[in-house]
Formats: structure tokens, sequence, C-alpha cells
């Protein structure tokens, strides 16, 4: 069974691109924790909870993502699915064999594993809830 880990257990993470949006700066992390990738300045992911599953080897992450208005996500992969709302704001994202596409406030979109993405938020701040399904012990985000 799976650690619940709090808001309390884990410091505010800054991040890189996308994924969002993609990097971390950890101070606090669990042994279970992915390794963090490389800090964006203007990216910020907030982990709100993690637990190992929904197989062996994987652990499921819900993260809070905050873009600054303007910012350029660079390409890059995660080792599992990324499941993303947006909350506030609207973004432009690229997924690799697929068409440039804008998600706006109430929108959703998915990101297949391993599957190279990037973007770039609109002219507001952008807000993200994120779920990631991944293999543990990977790094959540790699450049692509």
């Amino acid at each position: 069974m799976g650690t619940r880990l709090t808001r309390r257990g884990f410091a505010e993470f800054a991040t890189c691109a996308l994924c969002a949006l993609t990097g971390f700066m950890a101070t606090d992390a669990s042994a279970d924790a992915n390794p963090p990738p490389a800090a964006t300045p203007g990216l910020k992911r907030k982990i709100l909870s993690q637990i190992d599953g929904p197989a062996p080897g994987y652990v499921t992450i819900n993260a809070e993502v905050e873009i600054d208005p303007g910012l350029a996500v660079a390409r890059h992969t995660h080792p599992g699915i990324e499941s993303s709302y947006v909350i506030e704001g609207e973004i432009s994202l690229e997924v690799q064999g697929q068409p440039m596409r804008t998600f706006k406030t109430g929108d959703g979109f998915q990101v297949p594993p391993v599957t190279p993405h990037g973007g770039k938020n609109g002219n507001g701040k952008t807000r993200l809830a994120i779920n990631y399904i991944v293999e543990k012990d990977k790094p959540l985000a790699s450049p692509a």
C-alpha cells in the first residue's frame, strides 16, 4: 500500500517546463519521489499528493502547476501518462504527432507516455491540475 504525502510533507516546488510542464527544484522529498528535473523560472509546481500504484513500479502524483504569462514551455517527456485540467488561463500545446492546440479554462488534455510535448502560455497566468501516472524512481520530466 502506498504512502499519502501531504502538502506539509513537501515543500513547494519551482518547476521547469510544462509539466508541466516539467521540472522541479526539490527541497524535501521522500525516497519514493521521482528524481526532480531542472527548474525553470516562471513555472511553479506544488505536489498535492502521491501514492504508489496503480501497478507495481508506478506512482500516481497529483500536482497544481502555475505558469507565468507568455512563458514558453520546452519540449519534454514523462515516463508515463500526464492528464491535465486547465483551472485558469490558456496554454497552446504541441504534442508530437498532433497539431498545436490551445486549451482554455475548463479544458482537459492528456499526453501519452514518453511523448515529446511543449508549448506556450497565453497572456495571463495559467493554473493546471495535473495527474501523472509514471514509472517510479525515474525523473518526472526529461528534455526532448
